[in-house]
């Protein structure tokens, strides 16, 4: 599986750019998954819920199944947070997993910079990131793409994953 990762500070736009990208390259006929990092602790669960009562009880994993879809619940309890690679591995294959968050893993990325930032570029100091996504003018000696072109950004992507 091709991977390739958006990055950016918080509130970027790093979710919205996620979600055009998925579009497009569905459009392409090509097989995408996603992944996401949390940086706070989440729930997918609802409490009262069959399924949360489970894991109150103790569960270590729930799997929740229907016609439509299934989701696995793994409880984190005496373990570190799972390397990218780890949770790629756990996925079921496809043309294109596209990561947003993970700024420390080593898969190739582009950063989000929007007008409104006040946090120093994180492509400065990072050779992974291939490219800056930005509707602002930036001086760095990487590609930049606006981040309003959706084609543009895929097209860099799947250039350089030979999609």
């Amino acid at each position: 599986m091709k991977v390739f990762g958006i990055t950016g500070w918080k509130n970027s736009g790093k979710t919205h750019l996620m979600e055009r990208l998925v579009a497009e390259f569905k459009s392409r006929n090509l097989s995408v998954s996603t992944i996401k990092n949390a940086h706070h602790g989440f729930d997918v669960d609802q409490p009262g819920k069959d399924s949360f009562r489970h894991r109150q009880a103790g569960a270590q994993e729930v799997l929740i199944a229907s016609e439509k879809r299934w989701v696995l619940m793994h409880e984190n309890t005496d373990e570190l947070q799972p390397s990218l690679t780890d949770l790629i591995k756990k996925m079921s294959k496809v043309d294109l997993v596209l990561v947003e968050g993970f700024k420390q893993e080593k898969h190739p990325k582009i950063e989000v910079v929007r007008k409104v930032r006040d946090q120093n570029l994180i492509a400065e100091n990072d050779p992974t990131i291939l490219a800056v996504a930005t509707d602002v003018e930036i001086s760095i000696e990487k590609t930049c793409i606006n981040l309003n072109d959706t084609i543009g950004i895929a097209n860099f992507i799947g250039n350089y994953l030979e999609l």
